[in-house]
């Protein structure tokens, strides 16, 4: 197996083909709302902005923390790992205090001023849900 990492739309098309699964990570918001939905029973239709915020929010340093995370649970003997997965997954080691990083980053500090600090403290945890998200049909439901 190997393990790749990507960053953006246009990589994700590019690494997808060869990949027996996608996960898309985008901490606090995305991943942290899509993951609640679904433990609770819903199904999200993702809708993607097309306007001059998204090139600047997907730079944002917190999707790295969060891929980082998701990339350092796989492993084993049989597992090669391309340096851009090494990178995120070092990068997340490598921060002493991952959940100050997520509370402190763009996305963190403006959920509080929206008066949403739980979303952070939420997106924050790690190995907390048993729910795996699966987009299937254009919607994303619990895996079966």
């Amino acid at each position: 197996m190997t393990v790749s990492f990507g960053r953006g739309p246009v990589e994700a098309r590019a690494l997808a083909p060869a990949a027996a699964r996608v996960v898309v990570v985008d901490v606090p918001s995305f991943t942290t709302a899509v993951g609640v939905a679904v433990e609770r029973g819903a199904a999200v239709l993702p809708y993607r902005r097309r306007d001059a915020t998204a090139a600047a929010y997907a730079r944002e340093l917190e999707d790295l923390l969060g891929a980082g995370a998701v990339l350092s649970a796989f492993g084993g003997p049989h597992t090669r790992t391309t340096p851009e997965a090494t990178a995120a997954a070092t990068l997340r080691a490598a921060t002493e205090d991952p959940v100050a990083a997520l509370h402190g980053c763009d996305s963190g500090r403006e959920l509080y001023e929206y008066g949403l600090p739980q979303d952070v403290a939420v997106a924050a945890e790690i190995d907390s849900s048993t729910t795996v998200p699966v987009l299937v049909d254009g919607a994303f439901q619990e895996a079966r």
